[in-house]
């Protein structure tokens, strides 16, 4: 519905972009001769140049490559993490294709040069785009807003008003609601008076947020505002059974609401994978050594089973092997853990069942018992740890787990794993308890 970049500005970045990776690429050739000074860069003359025919090469290549990891895409690069993502992967793309077609042709171009021209091209690029995003901030203050009306007060349509205020850089002003049945100073009129509104307050956008049983109405609502040059929007009455977030795709060529939406797009996971297997493969013999030392341990002092393998309820719903130490006690389950228990579930995170950071592995059993707004915890996969953890653990009681597991779905990015590992120490070393 609401798009920060129109087409002109998509075209803009793309020139934009393109001069500054010029740009870049002329300042790295203009001062190659000042980094002479330092010994471990090959001398260079200061009358060697790169060849001209490097800056539409590598313009094409660079504005190729960010199109293709859509950071001309506003839809896709609303949140300023997502554009930061979606930026740093084109840009080491693009970093291996020019390297690429150096290799192919000019060989004698300076590494040393070539390192400094991505640099500088990448913190250009990051630079102006952050720029960007502040003066659209401020701008959004004092510009004309785009007005909008809301068709329908209830749970829906509160939901639309709170994003609207939420995202105040957006520049879109709330003239109020209508509808039959509730009556609050923000309901401007019933659902009849809708010409009538729009008119008066000269509105830009109607969101049409009615439930199910009211959506007769929409019928009658879009044709009494067809002549006037107003959008409608409608929010299907669906979002209850939703259980992260709904996203409109094409399944055979037709266009379909997923309610079933994994909570990460394909970029958030991928970098949320490799961040699990980089830890788990650098810290493997630290990993390796406690597996050995607490096996050899447990056998010394009892006959049993090393590992308490259990069924856990995963991503979207999936049943999977859940590992654990058995703390030398046949009845583990029934009792809390140490920390240590829990290294066994680093070969559930390398198998790609756990993350690192997340909601609980939850029982089957008592995933039977949730309601439904519980279950949207499992649009992401399970954690060794995860907000419930460090924001209280084991003591609170199960439905305030699910609250701060969902509020880590809502506000995921790989900087609030980084920051929930740390906590995650610091809970283990005081010893508060564990899950």
């Amino acid at each position: 519905m609401i798009r920060r970049f129109s087409v002109n500005f998509a075209i803009f970045s793309m020139v934009f972009d393109a001069l500054l990776v010029s740009f870049a690429l002329f300042l790295a050739d203009y001062f190659r001769p000042f980094l002479n000074q330092f010994n471990f860069i090959k001398f260079l003359p200061s009358n060697v140049h790169i060849p001209n025919i490097l800056y539409p090469l590598f313009i094409t290549i660079w504005v190729f490559v960010l199109n293709l990891y859509s950071v001309y895409d506003g839809r896709k690069n609303i949140k300023v993490t997502d554009e930061f993502i979606s930026l740093s992967f084109g840009v080491i793309l693009a970093t291996i294709a020019s390297a690429g077609s150096l290799y192919l042709s000019f060989r004698d171009v300076s590494r040393a040069l070539f390192v400094s021209f991505v640099f500088l091209a990448y913190g250009f690029l990051l630079i102006w785009r952050g720029v960007y995003r502040l003066l659209l901030r401020f701008q959004s203050i004092k510009s004309k807003k785009r007005r909008v009306l809301i068709i329908g007060a209830g749970n829906v349509g509160f939901e639309v008003r709170e994003q609207i205020i939420k995202h105040a850089q957006f520049g879109l002003s709330l003239v109020g609601f209508l509808d039959d049945e509730v009556d609050t100073p923000e309901v401007k009129g019933y659902l009849k008076d809708a010409r009538k509104i729009v008119e008066e307050f000269s509105v830009h956008d109607v969101i049409v947020a009615l439930p199910r049983q009211a959506y007769q109405r929409v019928n009658q609502l879009v044709s009494e505002l067809h002549d006037l040059p107003v959008r409608v929007w409608i929010i299907p009455d669906y979002f209850s059974l939703v259980l992260h977030e709904a996203v409109v795709e094409e399944y055979a060529g037709i266009p379909m609401l997923d309610l079933r939406a994994p909570a990460l797009n394909d970029y958030q996971r991928m970098v949320k994978r490799l961040f699990d297997l980089v830890f788990v493969i650098i810290f493997s013999p630290f990993i390796l050594m406690i597996l050995a030392l607490v096996a050899v341990v447990i056998k010394i002092f009892d006959t049993g089973p090393i590992l308490f393998v259990q069924d856990r309820v995963g991503e979207n719903g999936k049943i999977f092997k859940f590992y654990k130490f058995r703390s030398m006690v046949v009845d583990a389950e029934k009792k809390f853990h140490t920390s240590l228990d829990e290294v066994p579930q680093f070969i559930n995170v390398f198998k790609g069942e756990m993350s690192l950071v997340g909601p609980r592995p939850e029982l089957p059993y008592l995933v039977d018992r949730y309601e439904l707004w519980q279950r949207k915890r499992f649009a992401m996969p399970p954690g060794i740890t995860g907000w419930w953890q460090v924001a209280g653990r084991s003591d609170r009681p199960m439905h305030l787990n699910t609250e701060d597991d969902l509020f880590y779905v809502k506000n995921y990015s790989i900087w609030l794993d980084i920051v929930i590992l740390i906590k995650t120490v610091g809970v283990i070393i005081r010893g508060k308890g564990a899950y």
